[in-house]
């Protein structure tokens, strides 16, 4: 029996019941992967899988290393099971709940049995780093089972861990995996790996009135990850969580049972209502500034997916309601010629980089609106790839406000010649707050990618395929280009709406069914499907015209 080894492009001659880490333990043609990648778990026909999944037939097999998205996941999950089971010993009886991602690591809270936050020092903090270091330096596995539903339950129950419970309760799968770490079992949707001493890099730092958990630091993965000052999405964060809380929905469970109960309408109400208040209040602010002789041009950015679009919108009507009349410029017109716009790492065209825009003319126009000149403004021609001039002109008269969208909106070097005064930044982000369960966090990314996927397939004919080949770019584009700047914000608006996975749980299925087997995709879209499994379906027909989730699903009143 063989199985094919995409890494070398070679066939692995094996016995069958072999483990993926005893077949790259002992072939010799798997040393310099083992040695130079030093694989976290592997895609088998595509999906991706732990390193002690057992072959018993011919199979295609890529190992992962850490520093790939599939394998970060699976360190990340690894990591916060050991902190779980290091936590069960510091603190007995205690419930951990990390809660999302920001700062550059993951930030989490602990609770007594009564859900009354427990403090957190410095000397926890370094109790549970030695423990979990200690864990590493032993080796211990983790050694993954597969129950009935109903056994697993119970056994959730008798660990206190009922938020897990609540979910399986809703999802009804009949049978579901879990891990046991050193006599402590938890659950995790996604592989782990083999054991704790492949977990060597991490950190741990009190924050706030919990902790983050860093992981490794992408850019050198034998370092861990470095804290980020965020104060802004901080806060953005802890206004939704305490939203989260009011309403009583707080992880998937929670919101699967408030469908069955049919509790849907309410929270789509409420979650849109909290959308116009947010968006409200950044309108009379800026309105405040602008009567303060400020605020005249209104910048609004934010990475993929964000909602940009339907945020400037909705934005504009309320500017309308404080007696301001905004006009509209979009970042696109000002693209540099085809031929002169850089390139990226792979030689493709760098659409994302902030030199793909003509700066200059940029900040000369916007500079003679504000002095009261009249502009003539361009337009870009994407089928031949260079800005054209058609007639269109613009001044600004009192009481209008210039209004624009686009990625580098934040970046100072966009706007270097207008006085800081004359601006307001707006970052817009779905910052999302619900939970798979307590130790099982939804990323921003997850959110955004599966907007992503709908909205590209509904209206630019791109299939899942695409979109998922083409993420990885975007990715390294927000990173360089737009999560720098997120805090030179005057405002930040979360785009996230707690009853959206579950509207788009349908839609997204469909699409990524058509992900086909054999192509490298198919792993992200079969994670993409289970993940939106877990999730009662939402109908949509209570969501207004006017909903931000409208500019991916359609059915908006708003023009695009």
């Amino acid at each position: 029996m063989e199985i094919y080894c995409r890494n070398i492009d070679r066939y692995i001659p094996i016995k069958g019941g072999e483990t993926l880490f005893e077949i790259l333990r002992d072939t010799p043609a798997l040393e310099e992967i083992r040695r130079d990648l030093r694989p976290i778990c592997a895609r088998v026909n595509n999906k991706t899988e732990p390193l002690l999944f057992q072959v018993f037939a011919p199979k295609m097999v890529e190992f992962v290393p850490r520093y790939i998205g599939s394998g970060e996941r699976v360190y990340t999950r690894s990591l916060c099971m050991m902190l779980y089971r290091v936590l069960r010993d510091v603190l007995p009886g205690s419930r951990l709940r990390i809660e999302h991602s920001v700062c550059g690591g993951y930030y989490c809270r602990l609770w007594d049995k009564d859900g009354v936050p427990l403090p957190v020092d410095t000397a926890l903090v370094e109790a549970l780093r030695r423990g979990m270091r200690e864990l590493q330096r032993r080796d211990v596995p983790f050694e993954r089972y597969e129950v009935l539903t109903r056994d697993l339950i119970e056994m959730l129950r008798a660990e206190g861990l009922h938020d897990k419970v609540l979910l399986l309760e809703t999802v009804h799968d009949l049978y579901t995996a879990y891990y046991r770490l050193d006599g402590v079992i938890d659950s995790y949707y996604g592989a782990l790996a083999p054991s704790t001493g492949h977990m060597d890099v991490f950190d741990l730092m009190p924050h706030k009135q919990g902790f983050l958990l860093f992981a490794f630091n992408k850019r050198n993965p034998d370092v861990p990850a470095q804290f980020v000052t965020q104060e802004k999405m901080d806060q953005a964060f802890a206004e939704n969580l305490e939203f989260n809380r009011i309403i009583g929905v707080s992880n998937v469970g929670e919101l699967n049972r408030a469908v069955d109960d049919r509790r849907s309408s309410l929270l789509i109400q409420v979650a849109e209502a909290l959308h116009d208040k947010k968006i409200s209040q950044i309108a009379d602010e800026i309105a405040r500034r602008y009567h303060q002789g400020g605020a005249r041009v209104v910048l609004v950015a934010g990475p993929s997916s964000s909602g940009k679009t339907t945020t400037t919108k909705r934005l504009a009507i309320y500017l309308f309601a404080n007696l301001l009349k905004p006009k509209m410029i979009s970042l696109d017109n000002y693209f540099v010629d085809r031929d002169k716009t850089p390139r990226d790492e792979t030689g493709d065209y760098d659409f994302e980089s902030l030199y793909s825009l003509d700066l200059l003319t940029f900040n000369r126009d916007i500079q003679r609106l504000l002095a009261g000149e009249e502009i003539e403004l361009p337009t870009y021609n994407f089928e031949l790839g260079r800005r054209q001039y058609k007639g269109e002109k613009m001044r600004l008269d009192p009481g209008d406000v210039l209004l624009m969208e686009g990625i580098h909106g934040l970046n100072p070097e966009l706007t270097a010649s207008i006085p800081e005064e004359m601006k307001y930044r707006v970052y817009v982000s779905a910052l999302t707050t619900l939970s798979i369960d307590d130790h099982n966090w939804i990323p921003t990314t997850d959110n955004r990618l599966l907007r992503r996927i709908i909205r590209d397939h509904k209206y630019r004919g791109a299939s899942a395929v695409e979109t998922l080949r083409r993420w990885p770019s975007v990715r390294r584009g927000e990173e360089r280009w737009i999560f720098p700047y997120q805090e030179n914000a005057d405002s930040t608006f979360n785009s996230s709406l707690i009853f959206e996975l579950g509207v788009m749980r349908d839609y997204g299925e469909d699409i990524l069914r058509e992900v086909p087997n054999d192509c490298p995709e198919y792993a992200e879209a079969y994670r993409l499907r289970k993940f939106l499994s877990y999730f009662r379906p939402i109908a949509e027909e209570e969501i207004p015209p006017t909903s931000l989730l409208r500019e991916f699903l359609g059915g908006s009143s708003f023009r695009y």
